[in-house]
């Protein structure tokens, strides 16, 4: 498939990021909204305990990734884990939101279009859409599942590979779900008794304290 030199620069554009970003509140009126609007998917409510095992997808390019493409790997993974896992077996993540606003300045290609145009002379264009900034490592999707799912949610994130643009790493976590923590350091302060359930993270009992704190529950 052959391209003209406009199309390609309009994708080479879109896809590279050198300058500061414009975020869509400084061309409020007339930005157009973007087209993925669900971030959390599956069973949000899941507390830490219940999904143990995490799955990343990384970015492993510095580029821009449209609102179109979050939501296409979106809908893909989350159509595939659904089939397999159920949709209480699961809770997924985007990770990357569309701030960034593009810009296009059309330009006219039919014959006599030299007359009509004038080049470069006012060339700030008009929004096109929105764009997520990324960085090579940075997190695009992730979703924590029970042990025995992980090899589905290893292809979910293959399958949504496909809807993005450049390269892509899938990558298992050492953490125990969306956690900070390893998982065998977890389930050790777990039974120790220094980490909390907080919904779908945990809080950390500091070992600092009064000594009155500490007497009648030792660690």
């Amino acid at each position: 498939m052959l391209l003209d030199c406009d199309a390609l620069e309009v994708i080479y554009s879109t896809n590279h990021h050198k300058k500061q970003a414009i975020p869509k509140v400084a061309v409020l009126p007339w930005c157009p909204d973007p087209k993925i609007r669900i971030f959390d998917l599956g069973k949000k409510r899941a507390t830490v305990d219940e999904f143990p095992c995490c799955v990343h997808l990384l970015s492993n390019e510095q580029e821009q990734i449209s609102s179109e493409a979050l939501e296409a790997a979106r809908i893909c993974a989350n159509k595939y884990m659904v089939k397999n896992c159920g949709k209480d077996g699961f809770h997924m993540r985007v990770r990357k939101h569309p701030y960034h606003v593009v810009r296009i300045n059309k330009m006219l290609s039919c014959a006599g279009a030299d007359r009509l145009q004038t080049g470069m002379r006012g060339a700030y264009g008009k929004p096109l859409g929105l764009v997520a900034r990324v960085d090579i490592g940075d997190y695009l999707l992730s979703v924590r599942v029970r042990d025995q799912h992980q090899d589905h949610a290893i292809e979910a994130f293959r399958r949504a590979k496909f809807k993005f643009p450049g390269r892509q790493l899938i990558v298992p976590s050492r953490k125990w779900g969306f956690t900070k923590l390893d998982r065998e350091k977890y389930e050790e302060y777990r039974k120790s008794g220094r980490v909390v359930p907080d919904g779908v993270h945990c809080k950390l009992v500091k070992e600092h304290g009064p000594l009155s704190k500490w007497i009648n529950n030792p660690i």
